[in-house]
Parts: C-alpha cells; sequence; structure tokens
C-alpha cells in the first residue's frame, strides 16, 4: 500500500462519529510493517476496492473500516502457532482498535460476523495470525436489538428468587435415562431446593426419550412441587435441534408445562436464537458447545466474551459458561470477563444472567461467589447434585445448606455439624477449595 492507501484506513478517534461505528479490538501477529498490516486488515473487511477504474470517487470515507489504535507489543522470531505457507522474517505481535461503519452490514448478526471475524480478517495479506478480542456497540446500534426478553429481573420475579444465587441442577445421568426415572430424579431435587432442573445440553428430542413425553412428566412434575414447596420452579428442556424445528418444539415442551427454554447458541446459530426469541413465551437459556472451538487459543480466533455479548443481544436470559477450576481449562480473569458481559450496561439491552460452571457441588459455592462478588448469577451443578450420597433431594439440600453457610458468615464445616446432606456431600466430593475470609454476602 503506498501512503495515501494507508491514510484511507485511518481516522483520528477525535473526530470519529462514534454512533456510526463499531470498535473492535484484534491481537494479530504478522510479517513486515505492522501499520500496513492494520490497512490491509481494514481494507479487506470493509471496502477493499474502494473505487472503480477511470471513475473519480473513493468509497473509503463512508464505508472503510478504519485504524484508531495500534500499539507494536513485541517482536518473536515465528508465528505463536504454526502457519501453512509462511514467509521467513521476523513477526510482530499487535493490538488494534478499528472503528467500522455499522452501515455496512446493519443491525443483522450473520451480516456483522461475516465482517468482522469472516474471510478479510481471517485471510488477510501478512497478518498469519489474529484473534478478535472484543467489540464495543453504540447505541445506535443497539437500539435495533430486543435483548432478552425477561433478563435478571424477570427470571428472578419468575422464581420469587431476589436476594441469592439461583441455584440449577443438570439431571442426571444425562444420556440413557427413560423419561420416567428422569422425571423422578427432577422432581426430588426440586423438592431438595432446587430453582431450576435443567436437561443436559446434549439430551434433545431423542427417541429414547422425547421432547414431547419427557416435558409431559416434567411439566407435572414441576407443579407437584411447587404445591409440595409452595415456591416457584422452573424446568430447562433442552430445544437444541435444526433451525425449522425450533418453534414447533418451543411450543411442545411450554404446552407441557417446562417453563424455559435451553438452546445451543452456536451449533443452532445466534440469528435462529434471535427468531426464536420474538417467539418465545418462556426464558431462554444459552449453552456453551462450540465455543471453545473458537476461543481457546490465547492468540487466534475470537474471545468468548465476544460471543457473550452476542448471546445477549441475541436475546438469551441467562447465558451458561465455562466456570473457575482447572476441568475447564478457562482462566478466573476470563470468567469474570463474561460475567461482566452478561452484567455491564448495554445501552437499553436488559442483563442476562451469567451461570459459570463446570465441576460444581456445595463447596465450590463459596468460591465462585468469593470471586464474583455478586449474587447475581446462577450455580450449576450436576453430579453435585445428582451423585449425592442421599439423592438428588439431599444434593439440592447441600447446595441451599451451603449459601446458608455462607450467608450467616459461618464455616461450612462448622455447619455441615447439624446439616448432614452437607456432611455427606462435603465427606462425598471433597476436600473443600481453599475461600478469601468469610464476608456475608452482598
Amino acid at each position: 500500500m503506498t501512503h495515501d492507501d494507508l491514510a484511507g484506513f485511518q481516522a483520528d478517534p477525535k473526530t470519529l462519529d462514534r454512533e456510526g461505528h463499531l470498535l473492535l479490538d484484534y491481537y494479530f501477529e504478522c510479517h513486515g510493517d505492522p501499520n500496513e498490516a492494520a490497512a490491509h486488515l481494514c481494507s479487506e473487511q470493509s471496502t477493499a476496492q474502494w473505487r472503480r477504474i477511470g471513475v473519480d470517487e473513493d468509497f473509503r470515507p463512508v464505508f472503510a473500516a478504519k485504524v484508531l489504535e495500534l500499539e507494536i507489543l513485541g517482536e518473536q522470531p515465528d508465528f505463536s502457532y504454526p502457519v501453512a505457507l509462511k514467509p521467513r522474517g521476523t513477526v510482530r505481535s499487535c493490538r488494534v482498535r478499528i472503528a467500522h461503519p455499522h452501515r455496512n452490514f446493519g443491525p443483522r448478526i450473520p451480516n456483522l460476523l461475516s465482517a468482522v471475524c469472516g474471510e478479510g480478517p481471517f485471510f488477510c495479506p501478512g497478518i498469519g495470525l489474529i484473534k478478535l478480542l472484543d467489540i464495543h456497540f453504540p447505541a445506535s446500534f443497539l437500539a435495533h436489538f430486543e435483548g432478552p426478553k425477561f433478563g435478571v429481573a424477570g427470571l428472578r420475579e419468575q422464581l420469587q428468587v431476589f436476594d441469592r444465587p439461583i441455584f440449577f441442577g443438570v439431571i442426571k445421568p444425562n444420556i440413557g435415562l427413560p423419561p420416567e426415572p428422569f422425571c423422578e430424579a427432577g422432581y426430588a431435587s426440586w423438592l431438595g431446593g432446587l430453582d431450576i432442573a435443567k436437561d443436559d445440553e446434549m439430551l434433545a428430542d431423542a427417541e429414547w426419550s422425547t421432547l414431547a413425553e419427557r416435558t409431559r412428566l416434567l411439566g407435572a412434575a414441576r407443579r407437584r412441587a411447587e404445591q409440595e414447596t409452595g415456591v416457584p420452579k422452573i424446568y430447562l428442556a433442552n430445544i437444541t435441534d435444526e433451525v425449522d424445528r425450533l418453534l414447533a418444539l418451543h411450543d411442545v415442551a411450554v404446552d407441557n408445562g417446562a417453563n424455559a427454554l435451553l438452546v445451543n447458541a452456536m451449533p443452532v446459530g445466534l440469528s435462529a436464537v434471535r427468531m426464536l426469541r420474538r417467539h418465545t413465551r418462556v426464558p431462554l437459556v444459552g449453552h456453551f458447545p462450540f465455543i471453545a472451538a473458537f476461543s481457546r487459543l490465547a492468540h487466534f480466533g475470537v474471545h468468548s466474551r465476544v460471543i457473550t455479548k452476542l448471546q445477549r443481544l441475541a436475546g438469551f436470559d441467562v447465558v451458561i459458561m465455562p466456570g473457575f477450576g482447572s476441568r475447564m481449562m478457562t482462566g478466573d480473569d476470563e470468567v469474570r470477563q463474561n460475567v461482566a458481559a452478561c452484567l455491564d450496561e448495554m445501552g437499553g439491552i436488559k442483563p442476562c444472567l451469567p451461570v459459570p460452571g463446570g465441576s460444581d457441588w456445595a463447596g465450590t459455592l463459596e468460591g465462585v461467589y468469593r470471586r464474583l462478588d455478586t449474587v447475581d448469577f446462577g450455580f450449576v451443578p450436576g453430579r453435585g447434585v445428582f451423585g449425592h450420597p442421599m439423592g438428588p433431594r439431599g444434593g439440592a439440600a447441600s447446595i441451599r445448606q451451603a449459601w446458608d453457610a455462607i450467608a450467616s458468615g459461618i464455616p461450612l464445616t462448622e455447619h455441615a455439624e447439624t446439616q448432614p446432606e452437607l456432611r455427606s456431600a462435603i465427606d462425598a466430593f471433597g476436600p473443600l477449595p481453599g475461600t478469601p475470609p468469610q464476608q456475608s454476602p452482598r
């Protein structure tokens, strides 16, 4: 690119029309001049050819993505990961902030992703590795999206739970259990104190456990549990399927008594979620299959918080995400960034409930709470409830007892002396992880 070409893909942050642009933060590794690589990155995702031959015109002022900030982080002898057909020479790692005019694609998630995560950025001259780190949306763009229909406040109102985390449980065994014993396990967990008993993300409309039969039984069991306990409950049914079946499966599940629905966001697609949001009568819950394939590598792909923001934008009321602990292979900072993407101010878009999960049980509840420093989260054990030695009812009770101890500032081991379900959980799943000093939840 010539000097004039480079200048056409640069903008002054002080004079930029912020309402007309998304701000995109990328990390990239390149050969050659980083300024030229950043200009190519802007060009390839917007107006790569900005004029016709022999015509005096320039589409860049209105349609080009433009570099606002560029930071060269360092030099290294090679790319962080193997890159095919790479040129020889020094590799420079960079961070860049780009302003992309959203008039190029409009308020359409598939078209947005085609621009900022498509052929242009990931097949850009000179850039061997790239990762989209964040997207910042202006109010003018957000105004075209409905976002969550219920959100955190709506879900709390439905459950009449206002001052603590919301307790989920993944009914286990998750695959292979026929509808009748599956229903019995969910019913017992509600009696023990769970707010939400859910289908596993891999269990949908299976031949051996059809959605129609499972929701019929669990819908009736939920209503019985509500009568026995005197408090609202939710059965979260998984309707993940082909897009052309989603609305019909929604209607079957809701008519049978499922009062929230699980959809695997990326396998189904965010545009399908947005369609379902307009149709739904109950909260929508997103799960994270396929997201790690985009986000796991530190220097390539798409950061998980970008996908979390897009799930909220599409209309999920709850977003289940990889949580704390070694099994999920997600650092604490990334978990907190995803939680913030659910709860932080986002124009007129309601907050959605973050549910960081993975191998949780009563003994890990305090650690999750301390790390997040808020009660606006969901806690989602699987075997921690349904593999409890005293059964699902005892497992659910152990979660509630753990929260009672946290809320009262009592050590779990001390509270367990008078709570057999909590004592049994500690014996079965312990030892207890280390936790910060006691304090009352806020």
